[in-house]
């Protein structure tokens, strides 16, 4: 049976391919160590990753292919529903605590959009909808591990406000298909539903100021080595100015977060 194209994805996009209950993708430096994660999950009986089963010999990952639907830009309606974000939230709360147990130290991971304070939990640093299973429009499934590392649980919750909220300029949100809803209410239904605590609370606005920081310094470090692969992407995707845009909005709107999440 001949591979399936799947589509989304950024740095791996037209990359990843479905193979029959398998999907395989470019390895990279991280991934025999995602791959212990990913086997302690399923030591502990977490349903919401894939399993790994190894590194074929063309370099690709062959994981589990997890069926459901996965939201591409435009985003779906139902996609952006109240029900659809508190159960992104609540399955990256589901994910912390069953990394609980597990030791990253002597593992290499990715540092570009790591927490830049280090932390106890493993982060997912990616959560996306492109990188959320559904079914019945609820999340079942996180999957690219690929920025997995180790970090703060509120710096996860940063970067799924940034991506799920979102934290991005009203030009790119009606491009990317976002309904004109108030992206703070949504930081707080977020943080509400993964159980944040007072002081990850208090905390989340400046994890988010690192978040957009992170995301901006890899996108400009990509053209400044001239990846064309990324900045091909990046032209499909509101180029590198968008990096400028969702700065400025994220620091005119910084307040009405703030209020929300008091």
């Amino acid at each position: 049976m001949a591979e399936e194209p799947l589509s989304g994805g950024i740095s791996n996009a037209g990359r990843v391919t479905r193979d029959g209950s398998y999907l395989l993708r470019p390895a990279n430096p991280a991934t025999p160590s995602i791959h212990k994660l990913l086997a302690f999950l399923e030591d502990r009986g977490f349903d919401g990753a894939p399993r790994a089963f190894g590194i074929d010999a063309d370099g690709r990952e062959r994981l589990q292919f997890i069926g459901g639907e996965v939201p591409t830009v435009p985003y779906p309606d139902w996609s952006q529903s109240d029900t659809a974000l508190a159960s992104v939230a609540v399955l990256l709360r589901r994910f912390h605590d069953a990394c609980l147990g597990f030791d990253p130290a002597g593992f290499h991971w990715s540092t570009t959009l790591a927490d830049p304070a280090g932390g106890p939990a493993m982060c997912h640093n990616d959560v996306e909808l492109s990188n959320v299973v559904f079914r019945d429009g609820v999340a079942i499934a996180l999957i690219d591990f690929e920025f997995v590392a180790p970090g703060r649980p509120e710096y996860d919750v940063a970067h799924l406000v940034r991506l799920l909220a979102p934290v991005e300029h009203d030009f790119d949100r009606a491009r990317m298909g976002w309904r004109a809803e108030d992206p703070s209410d949504r930081a707080r239904l977020a943080a509400d539903a993964y159980g944040l605590d007072r002081r990850g609370r208090a905390d989340l606005l400046s994890t988010i100021d690192d978040a957009v920081n992170r995301i901006e310094a890899m996108a400009r470090q990509q053209v400044e080595q001239d990846s064309a692969a990324a900045i091909a992407v990046m032209a499909g995707t509101g180029g590198i100015e968008k990096y400028d845009r969702r700065r400025r909005w994220w620091q005119a709107h910084r307040h009405r977060f703030a209020a929300a999440l008091a």
